[in-house]
Parts: C-alpha cells; sequence; structure tokens
C-alpha cells in the first residue's frame, strides 16, 4: 500500500486569473507592449507555470530579477525572451551574453564589458540604457546622460533597444512621480539623439494604472497581476484574485483559564478556551510579525482569532465560538473571506513581502 498523505498546509494558484489581470494591464495602456513581471516566483505564485500561461498572449518580454531566473526561463521552452530587471554582476554576463537575455546598464563599465563579451561570442548583445530618475538603485544620472550616450553609441557589439526607469513613490507622492515624468522624457530625448529606441518604459502597476507618460510605450505589470492594485483606479474590483493560502486543524484542546499559549507565553487565556491547532508556522512564510496583531483565520464559516506567537510550523487559534471545528479541517489563512491586504496590513509589511515570502514548503496546486 502506497498512500501519500496531504500536506499539511498549501497554495492554490488560479492561473485564469492572472491571465484577466493581464488583460485588464492591456486595457489600461492599449497601445503600450507589457512585460509582465514574474521575479521571485511570479511573486510566490510559481515561476514557470505562470511563464507557461502567458506566454501565449504575445508580450514583450518576461521580468526577471537575475541570470538564475532568466535561466529557468530558457529551459521552460518559452518563446518569450527574460529580461533581467536589475544590474547585472561580472559573474553573470558571459551566461547572459550567450544565452541572448535582455538586460540594462548602468554605467560605462558594465556596457563595455557587455561589449567585450558580445565581440568574443561573434554577434551582438541587446541592451536597455537604465536612467536614474529618482530611484537611486541602478541607472545613469541624467547629468551624465550627455556624456555617456556617444561612448555607448560607440560599442559596436552592442544593440541600445531601449531606455528604462522606475518610479520609487507613484502610490505615495504624486506629485514628485509627474515631475519624474518630464525627467524621463528629457532622457529619452537625450537617448534618441543616438539610439533608434524600440522600447521606453518607467511604468509598473502603480504608474501603470495611476499616470500617462505619453513618451513610454512598455509598462511592467506585477503586483496588479496578482490581483491587487497598489492604488486606486477605475480598474477597482475588476482585478481577480489569484492565491488561496490554506492549512489544516491538526488538533483541537480545552485550556483552562489562565494558560499560556505558544512561546513566551504572551497570550494567556482569559476563560476556558478551546484552541485550534493549525499545521502552517513562519517556516511556510507566515510572517512571525502576525504574532499579537489581531490577525484571525477562517474555519467551518468562522472568523478565529490567532492566539500567541506564530511558530515555526504552526500557530494556533481560538475556536471556543466554532464548536464543530475538528482535527483535518480546512484552514483559510489567504483568500476569499481572508484578502492578502488585510493579512499585510495586521503584519506591517506590504503585500509584495507576504506573496513572496510563501515559502518551497507550501506545494502549489493550479
Amino acid at each position: 500500500m502506497n498512500h501519500e498523505s496531504p500536506p499539511r498546509a498549501w497554495v492554490d494558484v488560479d492561473l485564469e486569473a492572472i491571465a484577466h489581470n493581464l488583460d485588464i494591464a492591456r486595457q489600461a495602456l492599449p497601445d503600450t507592449a507589457l512585460m509582465p513581471v514574474i521575479k521571485a516566483g511570479a511573486y510566490g505564485h510559481g515561476l514557470e507555470p505562470v511563464a507557461r500561461r502567458l506566454d501565449a498572449d504575445g508580450i514583450a518580454y518576461f521580468g526577471v530579477a537575475n541570470a538564475g531566473e532568466a535561466r529557468r526561463i530558457s529551459r521552460a521552452n518559452l518563446r518569450t525572451r527574460p529580461f533581467i530587471l536589475g544590474p547585472t554582476i561580472p559573474d553573470e554576463r558571459e551566461e547572459i551574453v550567450s544565452q541572448g537575455w535582455c538586460c540594462t546598464v548602468s554605467t560605462l563599465e558594465e556596457a563595455r564589458h557587455f561589449n567585450s563579451l558580445a565581440a568574443l561570442a561573434g554577434h551582438r548583445f541587446t541592451v536597455h540604457v537604465a536612467v536614474d530618475t529618482g530611484m537611486g538603485r541602478e541607472g545613469f544620472l541624467p547629468a551624465e546622460l550627455g556624456e555617456a550616450a556617444p561612448q555607448l553609441a560607440a560599442l559596436e557589439h552592442l544593440d541600445v533597444e531601449g531606455v528604462m526607469s522606475h518610479f520609487p513613490a507613484a502610490d505615495e507622492d504624486v506629485p514628485f512621480t509627474q515631475a519624474e515624468i518630464g525627467v524621463f522624457t528629457d532622457c529619452v530625448a537625450q537617448l534618441q539623439q543616438h539610439f533608434n529606441l524600440r522600447y521606453r518604459h518607467i511604468a509598473a502597476s502603480a504608474g501603470e494604472l495611476g499616470y500617462e507618460v505619453p513618451i513610454a510605450n512598455l509598462a511592467r505589470p506585477g503586483l496588479l497581476l496578482y490581483g491587487v492594485a497598489p492604488m486606486a483606479s477605475i480598474y477597482d474590483g475588476v482585478l481577480r484574485p489569484t492565491l488561496r493560502l490554506s492549512s489544516r486543524v491538526s488538533l483541537v484542546r480545552e485550556l483552562p483559564a489562565g494558560h499560556g499559549v505558544a512561546y513566551g507565553r504572551t497570550y494567556m487565556t482569559e476563560r476556558p478556551t478551546r484552541v485550534a491547532t493549525i499545521g502552517i508556522g513562519y517556516a511556510d512564510g507566515w510572517s512571525r510579525r502576525l504574532s499579537g496583531s489581531g490577525a484571525r483565520v477562517y474555519i467551518r464559516g468562522h472568523y478565529c482569532p490567532m492566539l500567541g506567537r506564530v511558530t515555526m510550523d504552526q500557530i494556533m487559534a481560538d475556536v471556543t465560538d466554532a464548536p464543530e471545528v475538528a482535527p483535518g479541517d480546512e484552514v483559510e489563512l489567504i483568500g476569499p473571506h481572508i484578502p492578502v491586504t488585510e493579512v499585510a496590513e495586521r503584519a506591517g509589511t506590504i503585500v509584495w513581502e507576504i506573496f513572496t515570502g510563501l515559502g518551497p514548503r507550501l506545494p502549489r496546486n493550479y
């Protein structure tokens, strides 16, 4: 007899909802090419399954973080090329050039290294020039472009296909972001004196939903693909949730009043309390910062408050008012009754961190 036990905790991913949300991005910018951002395991949803589903939708690039993620895209035999969004380290560059992936350059040193590697490989290599319009993370400063652009143009084995930047505060600082659009427009104008720029991009999800960037013709939807709008827009209520996080009750016990729950005894029962132990913890990505935060779970139609600290593999919840709860019952932690935005707020963090923190121990069902 070979029987495989069900998981204690797992993630259900709706790939059709992700495809639907990509269509919403298209509706928001109908004349703009799209680069779905699928770095960090498609924000915890699963890199290859999400990439395979979106690959059929005729997109410009897949946005990834590093050579390792680009390699996984290549090995999945997809039509869409990976685009490495951040700066590369020198040891990654030979593989990037040999595989023909696309990436950014932020300095002349980077560009010259890529040019020499492309010369050795005997072919030209495509890059996008990154400009720093306010993020402070990568890119040429606008004041550097006048001197740098002619030197970039002189590199015979580089094809400068595009220019990119990134909004650091699109969901928080409207005046700065509007001014930044002007800076980016000026940067594009400088570079267009030297290059035929196929793509010009600065907007991720918040920028795409909240601003018009007339000079841009490529956008990089990230969080909105996964069902969450980072700022209010006309598309509120149209995006579909893409992920459900579930676990199971492993044990139900009666504790007397005055009994501690979990490490540090930070929670003490005030009455005889029926406590459910649930098979998920911070090793799975259920953040320890949810301890004592008012976080809740949903079991058999009841919202049940979480008790005490999150431990590595288990949490506890008060099911006194849900007497039918029993071992084996399914527990919703993120889903239709508990949105991921609520979990992020309770943890004092952002939705991006909640999604990407869901660990590899959690099987994904598609």
